[in-house]
């Protein structure tokens, strides 16, 4: 006999909070039953994880995970919309878990205050569904794609710069590109400078950060089309959006690594 599939019981609250989930054809209560059930990590607690957290809460995803070692700054906060001024000097894990009760006080939060490292990748990834990933340095992001496609987890990573941006969903367990298959090394020093160093527009990081909550909401519930396969990247200044189709690596050590662990 099959597993049998049993939707976890709304309460009242519940069905008036995701009504307008639940009359959607692509959602409805199987799919915000899985959104319940998800374990999604934010890698990071700025300018991406900010509108990622805050839209996957409303959005009812069980439990929620952070990965932050910053605490909030005053030069944050025109940004990363998730702190607030009282916030300035307090962990930024802290600060997000606070707000991600105040939207919605079902979602359960797990703070991981600390730097992920390759001594602690393997262990706190490996706790959750699906990792979205918005870090702010190439270590970072190369770091989580490895241990992501190794454990066959599904990424969503952004990036952001100036008045662009761009994003991906990445699961090589699926047949997908790895995030190195698509860039295989960190540009040159100085090719790609941090938001410090050449700054970035406000309303660029809720833009795609909201389009990362997007596609995790769209994996989650198996609607629509993801962006496994494809990479989006956003011009704000031309306000232009494009596609391009992109395809694994033959070569990726990353992919042939997580092809013999899984």
């Amino acid at each position: 006999m099959g597993l049998v599939y049993t939707m976890p019981m709304m309460t009242d609250d519940d069905l008036d909070r995701y009504a307008r989930h639940i009359i959607l054809r692509e959602i409805g209560g199987p799919g915000q039953a899985r959104l319940r059930k998800a374990r999604v990590l934010s890698i990071g607690a700025g300018g991406l994880g900010a509108p990622v957290l805050m839209y996957l809460a409303a959005a009812g995803v069980g439990t929620l995970g952070i990965v932050d070692d910053d605490v909030v700054d005053l030069s944050n906060l025109q940004r990363q919309v998730i702190h607030a001024t009282d916030a300035i000097g307090t962990p930024k894990t802290d600060s997000a878990a606070d707000t991600i009760t105040r939207v919605n006080p079902g979602a359960e939060v797990v703070r991981h205050s600390l730097r992920l490292t390759p001594g602690n990748a393997e262990e706190i990834i490996g706790g959750y569904d699906l990792v979205c990933d918005g870090s702010d340095n190439f270590d970072t992001r190369y770091l989580v794609n490895a241990t992501c496609a190794q454990a066959g987890i599904p990424l969503v990573a952004g990036a952001i710069g100036q008045w662009d941006g761009q994003l991906s969903l990445y699961d090589p367990a699926n047949g997908t590109p790895c995030y190195a298959c698509i860039f295989p090394e960190a540009p040159a020093a100085g090719l790609a400078p941090s938001c410090a160093e050449a700054g970035v527009v406000g309303a660029l990081p809720g833009v795609i950060g909201s389009m990362m909550a997007m596609e995790v909401i769209k994996h989650i519930c198996r609607a629509g089309e993801t962006l496994a396969g494809r990479l989006l990247v956003y011009d704000a200044l031309a306000a232009e959006t494009r596609t391009l189709k992109v395809k694994r690596n033959a070569e990726c050590a990353v992919c042939k690594l997580s092809e013999t662990q899984l």
